[in-house]
């Protein structure tokens, strides 16, 4: 079912909660050519973020919160590189790599 690069979830999987989470704000982003940002500013809870670290521009447009082990479920789950997850009929793919934002440190999931 995973290998390095590739995630595939068949119709008898039940789907993780941290990737239909994860869905959610990828669809947010990806379509419009953004990045999905997750920066843990707390110890419980990690902040959700749309757009691209790098462009200092345009700020990150926060989307929301998630607990940190749903986010660390998300790590676990997805691999640094290219992902390509299938739920239900929809496949996403995307590039996770880490940056640092304001001196955060921070996950990007980018188009791919």
């Amino acid at each position: 079912m995973t290998t390095s690069s590739e995630l595939v979830n068949s119709p008898q999987d039940a789907t993780p909660e941290s990737l239909l989470a994860l869905s959610k704000y990828l669809d947010l982003a990806l379509d419009k050519g953004k990045s999905v940002v997750m920066m843990r500013h707390e110890v419980s809870v990690c902040s959700v973020y749309v757009g691209e670290p790098a462009d200092e521009e345009n700020p990150l447009a926060r989307q929301g919160t998630i607990a940190a082990a749903v986010a660390d479920e998300i790590l676990e789950l997805t691999r640094a590189g290219v992902n390509r997850i299938e739920l239900e009929d929809q496949v996403y793919r995307f590039v996770r790599s880490f940056t640092h934002v304001a001196g955060v440190g921070a996950v990007v999931f980018g188009p791919a």
